[in-house]
């Protein structure tokens, strides 16, 4: 269970540390909310989606990776525009990182079985 939510743990934790070492605390931030509300939002969309069809299913999987992609992609621009290029760049590396954490977990859990909810 842990390992299914390590990338959102790990921003949490990382998040004040980089603050504390003398990252952007804004940038920081935004990327951490950003990252956390994606991560509530796939959650709820695919308890949403899991009720669809087969057909449907693809499409909104679909709609939903990119919408959260750009949900980070605009937290990354928000955190430049009100804080300018060092707290886009903390919110860029704190995304990043999330994000090659989440991807790697995905790997390592191997192909999602038939009938099994994740």
């Amino acid at each position: 269970m842990i390992l299914r939510y390590l990338d959102v743990l790990l921003v949490v934790i990382a998040a004040p540390v980089a603050i504390a070492l003398g990252a952007s605390a804004l940038g920081c931030l935004i990327a951490a909310g950003a990252w956390v509300l994606q991560r509530v939002l796939q959650q709820l969309d695919r308890r949403r989606i899991a009720g669809r069809g087969a057909d449907a299913r693809f499409g909104l999987n679909l709609i939903d990776a990119f919408g959260r992609i750009w949900l980070l992609a605009g937290a990354i621009v928000l955190a430049a525009v009100i804080g300018g290029r060092r707290d886009g760049l903390a919110a860029a590396l704190l995304i990043f990182c999330a994000y090659s954490i989440a991807f790697a977990m995905r790997l390592i859990s191997g192909r999602p079985q038939r009938g099994l909810k994740r």
